[in-house]
């Protein structure tokens, strides 16, 4: 049976994500639809649209993050304008979130406590939406409405999940805070990660940081029965 999985919001955890959907490769996941908050819309809607682990790993590192930087037009609502994201993601993904093969899913926010799950629309905007971080980056208008970071509100999206697909089996991959461990939803199997340590000018070790949750993800699974148990 095919599993759900939720890819969590965390501060340029794209090596993470990477690692999390290779091992889930490994043990030879089937995966129905996909859920993505914040870095983990970005890596999910890439690996959704069809794009091999290793471009998606080539795309996301291919230059330094503030290189994408842009000043807002509208400095009221953020700083820096999502626009360079967008350039860069356009030519990797279809024009709106269901023209993508699998159901797919996008966590935002219109206040910290105000998450919603975008479900249909425009796909780039969604993505970008969901990674403006509040001050950073001013807010992305989809469908009508100005999203921002869904992660401002809820890492995980899980309750979005569960509404939009009542009763599937899911694996959520929760990047942590550099505060703490996060609370982690139960009746969900879990993996947990440590927060990516990248910054601006640099993602870090991205190499390691893709080959450690690969082999966490292999652990976890491999003492698992995929169900909608909670495991830490």
């Amino acid at each position: 049976m095919a599993v759900d999985i939720v890819l969590s919001a965390g501060w340029l955890a794209f090596a993470r994500h990477v690692g999390f959907l290779e091992g889930l490769a490994d043990q030879g996941i089937e995966v129905g639809a996909v859920v993505g908050t914040s870095s983990g819309s970005l890596v999910g809607a890439l690996w959704a649209a069809g794009l091999s682990l290793d471009a998606i790993a080539e795309e996301v590192t291919a230059t330094r993050p503030f290189r994408a930087l842009r000043p807002s037009r509208t400095p009221w609502r953020g700083v820096c304008s999502m626009g360079g994201l967008m350039a860069r993601i356009r030519k990797h993904l279809p024009e709106r979130i269901e023209d993508l093969e699998r159901p797919f899913a996008v966590g935002v926010c219109s206040g910290p406590n105000a998450p919603h799950l975008l479900t249909s629309g425009s796909l780039v905007e969604a993505v970008a939406a969901s990674c403006a971080v509040p001050g950073l980056f001013s807010s992305v208008d989809v469908n009508g409405t100005r999203w921002l970071d869904g992660g401002w509100a809820d890492r995980t999206a899980v309750q979005g999940w569960r509404d939009w697909r009542p009763g599937q089996p899911g694996m959520l991959h929760l990047i942590e805070t550099k505060t703490g461990t996060y609370p982690a939803p139960t009746g969900i199997t879990v993996v947990r990660s440590q927060p990516s340590g990248a910054r601006l000018w640099s993602l870090g070790d991205h190499r390691t940081q893709r080959a450690e949750t690969r082999a966490l993800t292999n652990t976890i699974l491999s003492e698992t029965t995929l169900s909608n148990s909670h495991v830490d």
